[in-house]
């Protein structure tokens, strides 16, 4: 066993960090090869069949250039759930599991829930799931994407209708009001590019992750203005936000005259959630 370990160790070296490197070695073995954590923490002597590998070596080559171990299982954990992801979804991040659970907690009533931004579908499936009441409908522009939510609403019992809509379009689906709106649109800006890891720069994509500098409110304006339109009185925005741009999403909501307004910090203790009421 320890001659499996040492060699993913050895090829990923330099590359990421030894914390980093433990753990896509346990899920290289457990996961992706069958090999029992007992087995690993015992040192059990594993022969790997040819087949086996030259799996290994597959999934070292494609962490060597930096594909994320999500792309290559084809799976991401969230909300105690695993969702399919591909390279046309963004691997969704524990802070938007922390958004799923404050809505959950303070949204048990809510009967009509809309996601803007779908990607994966881990939002809107996981409300889904532990809000059966509550009708779930989310939006994404990406083909590719509404595939991927589709399949997984139908693998994890989902009950999420998903609609083809661009968040920053004039048009609408027909009438419709929610009692809550989620969204995790793209946030970061260009100039951060240069601070994020290859593994997210280099794969995920891009048109879900960045906005330009000059606006970097762009989906926030929009789908606030939408809120006015589609929330029922009293209705509830939820966003995940740019940790930088607490306090202009503040502003912005104060213009357009949302109340209850809150900033919510994710468990790093960076500025993660805004919260509004129409």
């Amino acid at each position: 066993m320890h001659r499996i370990t040492d060699y993913i160790r050895q090829s990923l070296q330099g590359i990421y960090p030894p914390e980093e490197i433990r753990a896509l070695s346990m899920m290289i073995c457990c996961d992706m090869l069958g090999i029992s954590a007992l087995d690993i923490y015992t040192g059990k002597d594993i022969t790997l069949s040819a087949c086996e590998q030259r799996e290994l070596e597959n999934i070292i080559l494609r962490l060597r250039e930096n594909e994320p171990i999500q792309y290559i299982c084809g799976y991401a954990d969230f909300c105690g759930m695993r969702f399919h992801v591909a390279p046309g979804v963004l691997i969704p991040r524990p802070e938007t599991a922390e958004l799923v659970d404050l809505i959950c907690n303070e949204n048990r009533s809510a009967r009509k829930i809309l996601d803007i931004g779908t990607g994966s579908g881990c939002i809107a499936i996981s409300l889904s799931r532990r809000l059966p009441e509550a009708e779930v409908d989310a939006w994404d522009i990406s083909d590719e994407a509404l595939a991927i939510a589709r399949k997984n609403n139908e693998t994890l019992s989902g009950n999420v209708t998903f609609f083809k809509q661009d968040a920053l379009a004039d048009n609408l689906p027909a009438e419709c009001h929610y009692d809550l709106i989620v969204s995790n649109p793209p946030y970061v800006m260009e100039s951060e590019k240069r601070t994020m890891d290859p593994n997210v720069l280099e794969w995920e994509p891009g048109e879900a992750l960045f906005v330009p500098d000059e606006d970097p409110l762009l989906f926030y304006r929009h789908i606030a203005a939408l809120g006015k339109q589609l929330l029922e009185e009293g209705g509830k925005l939820y966003f995940e936000i740019n940790q930088k741009l607490g306090a202009e999403m503040v502003r912005l909501l104060e213009a357009y005259q949302y109340y209850n307004i809150h900033i919510i910090k994710d468990f790093f203790g960076n500025d993660r959630i805004v919260t509004a009421n129409r």
